[in-house]
Formats: C-alpha cells, structure tokens, sequence
C-alpha cells in the first residue's frame, strides 16, 4: 500500500499553486460520557476560524493538527450523520452516518485554511474508501466540511489539482461536504495522544505518522519553551 507520506514534493506544488490563487475503536478507558452540541459561537475571538476534516481516527487527527502554529485547539467528535448526540460506540456501529472528525479552531493571520489543507492531506490516504489502515468503516472516511464558500472552492481546487497531479496511483475519494451540527466527543478523547503515550494504538500507529508529520511541518511547528 502507497504510504500517504510519500508525495510530499506535489503536495507542495499544489498548495503553493492555490495560494497564488492496532485499531482506534479498541479502547480500554470508558469513562462518562459528557454529551453537548458545539456552537460555532464557542470562541469568541472574532479573528479565529474553524476547518472540519475527517481523515480516520480523530486521536490521530487531534494529534497532528494540535502541532501548528496558529492553531488554537483541536475538538474531536462526530459530524456529517443523521443520528443526533451519538455516542461512541453508535459511530463505532457504523450506523449512524457520522465521521470521526476535528474541528481545528485557528488564527487565520498565523496559519491559512490552505495550509490546514496541505496538512489534511498530506496526514492520511485519501484514496482509501471508508477506512485508513486497519480502521475500517465509514466513520473512518475521508471527509472535508466546509464552513462557508471559500473553504468549500479551495477544498474542491486542492482536490481536483492534487488527484490530477498523480500524487497517488488511485483517485482521491474525499468526500466535500456542507457542516451541518458537530458533537464532541466523550471527554477520554480529549488530547488522547498526550494523555496516553504509551498506549500501544498511539505507540505504534499515531507516533511515527507524527514523526513524519513533524518532520514536512519544521517550519510550522508550535515552539515549545
């Protein structure tokens, strides 16, 4: 299988051509859940912004993105589904139609939404329908909600130039889609890699993506004292 950390050199060409325009269902730690419906009225910052991706298990989403400068926090829970104040184990049923997913809070005057995209989709394989590695199922789906016009038209332009440039043998599957409601998710997600270094899903799948993760990112990385 083609890693998704290889076509780094065309990821690049992409993003500066717009800008000139173990499994994670297998946790041990059940704790209560505290349920709430997120409000894009949550921050108020006036300047900061919100991307909603979905790339596979959100511990691993949260994990990479928590890493940039510019982003704020990062929210795991379950978006793009028909089932209201799911749970955890519903979106692990594969029944409710939502996605593991991030809302990525940032400061657009310190990191762009296109460079949130190259990142998107640099982190995971977009060729791969309804799973990433062994997560399998539709909550594992590729998936980009956008949150007004302007995301929805960048996503759609990466997209379309990306899969055109060969950067993977097979077509991109991402999937672009309106944000409709957002639940967070159970509060043991919560900066689930941090918390749990020595878990062997974040061991031996999450560290050496984020490895190679900070590696392309250098010069984006948060500075740490």
């Amino acid at each position: 299988m083609k890693s998704c950390f290889k076509p780094v050199h065309l990821l690049w060409i992409v993003f500066f051509s717009l800008h000139s325009l173990v499994s994670c269902g297998q946790n041990d730690a059940r704790q209560p859940n505290t349920k709430k419906i997120y409000s894009m009225a949550a921050s108020s910052h006036k300047q900061l912004d919100t991307a909603t991706f979905a790339e596979g298990c959100f511990w691993c989403t949260e994990a990479f993105f928590q890493q940039l400068e510019g982003v704020v926090e990062v929210i795991p829970g379950y978006t793009g589904g028909h089932v209201p104040n799911p749970t955890y184990e519903m979106v692990c049923s594969g029944t409710t139609g939502h996605a593991e997913a991030c809302n990525i809070i940032y400061d657009p005057e310190k990191i762009s939404y296109e460079e949130l995209l190259k990142a998107f989709w640099y982190s995971h394989d977009p060729t791969q329908l309804n799973r990433q590695g062994n997560d399998i199922g539709t909550q594992y789906r590729s998936a980009i909600f956008y949150h007004n016009e302007t995301q929805r038209r960048l996503a759609e332009e990466y997209k379309k130039r990306l899969d055109a440039s060969g950067a993977w043998d097979k077509p991109i599957v991402t999937t672009i889609e309106p944000f409709t409601v957002f639940y967070p998710a159970e509060d043991y997600h919560r900066d689930y890699y941090n918390r749990h270094p020595d878990q062997p899903y974040c061991q031996f799948v999450i560290r050496p993506k984020l490895e190679k993760f900070e590696k392309v990112f250098k010069d984006k990385l948060k500075t740490h004292s």
